[in-house]
């Protein structure tokens, strides 16, 4: 008969990694942020447009659409706005990070972890 699995420390290691990606996608949501230009808005005028464009999202998947052909090119480096755009050309840093949504890797992480 073949050992038993620990099936208790295997969901407490899924949780710990669970955690661990939940805590990257909040640095790189962070970085994105800081990297577009978002952060010297109000906090205030950041929430409002967030929402504004989830809403929108919801009524209008063309908007959706164009919205991420913007954020492609952003990430590619031909994008007008933030730090990104303007350097990416010069140090490669405009690649999307792991998490396949666009996001830039968070620093210390390489995406095989």
């Amino acid at each position: 008969m073949r050992k038993p699995r620990d099936i208790d420390a295997e969901l407490k290691t899924l949780e710990e990694r669970t955690r661990e990606l939940k805590a990257r996608r909040v640095t790189q949501l962070g970085e994105l942020v800081t990297a577009t230009g978002a952060d010297s808005l109000p906090l205030e005028a950041l929430a409002g447009a967030l929402l504004a464009t989830v809403e929108q999202a919801k009524d209008k998947p063309e908007a959706l659409a164009r919205w991420a052909e913007r954020g492609e090119k952003f990430f590619r480096g031909n994008g007008k706005q933030g730090t990104r755009g303007k350097n990416a050309g010069a140090t490669g840093d405009a690649t999307p990070g792991a998490s396949g949504h666009g996001a830039p890797a968070a620093a210390g992480h390489s995406p095989a972890s």
